[in-house]
C-alpha cells in the first residue's frame, strides 16, 4: 500500500480570454467538473473562477499525472461547453494551463482564495493574478508567449 496526497492548484482559461463562462450558468459547468473529477477518482475542494478562466484546487490519486487529468479535463469540458446553448461564446480552453503544488497546510488558504475569485477581480486583472502565480511559484514568464494564444 503506497500512501500519497497530491493537491493541485489548477488555473484554466478560454480561448483568448473570452468572456465566455455565463455568470448564471457556471454552476452548471462546475458540476460537470466536479462529476469528471469524481469519475477519475480524484477530489474536488473548491472550483470557482471568472467569465474568463476557472480555479480548481483538487487532490489526485497517485496513479494519474496533472498533465493527462487537464488535458482529458480540457477535452471533455470543451466538448460539453460548446454542446450547451447556455455559453455560446465558448471557443475553446488555452492550450497553455497552470497547475502548482500545495501541500495540506495551505489547503484552507487556496479553498479561501479561489472562494473570492470574484471579489478578487474587481481589484486585479487576470494578467496581474496569473503573472503572480507564476513568479510566486518559480515560473519563468518568457513574455513573448504570456497570455498568447
Amino acid at each position: 500500500m503506497s500512501y500519497t496526497q497530491t493537491f493541485y492548484h489548477i488555473i484554466l482559461r478560454t480561448h483568448c480570454s473570452i468572456p465566455a463562462i455565463v455568470e448564471d450558468h457556471e454552476r452548471e459547468l462546475y458540476s460537470y467538473m466536479l462529476g469528471f473529477i469524481n469519475n477519475k477518482g480524484a477530489r474536488l475542494y473548491r472550483i470557482g473562477g471568472m467569465p474568463d478562466h476557472v480555479h480548481l484546487f483538487v487532490s489526485l490519486p497517485a496513479t494519474l499525472a496533472m498533465s493527462k487529468f487537464v488535458q482529458e479535463l480540457k477535452i471533455s469540458t470543451s466538448k460539453w461547453l460548446k454542446e450547451n446553448p447556455h455559453f455560446p461564446l465558448f471557443d475553446g480552453w488555452t492550450k497553455e494551463y497552470s497547475g502548482f503544488s500545495y501541500n495540506l497546510r495551505d489547503k484552507d488558504m487556496i479553498v479561501g482564495y479561489i472562494a473570492k475569485q470574484k471579489e478578487h477581480h474587481r481589484h486585479v486583472t487576470f494578467a496581474e493574478e496569473y503573472r503572480q502565480f507564476l513568479t510566486e511559484n518559480g515560473v519563468e514568464i518568457r513574455e513573448e508567449y504570456f497570455l498568447k494564444d
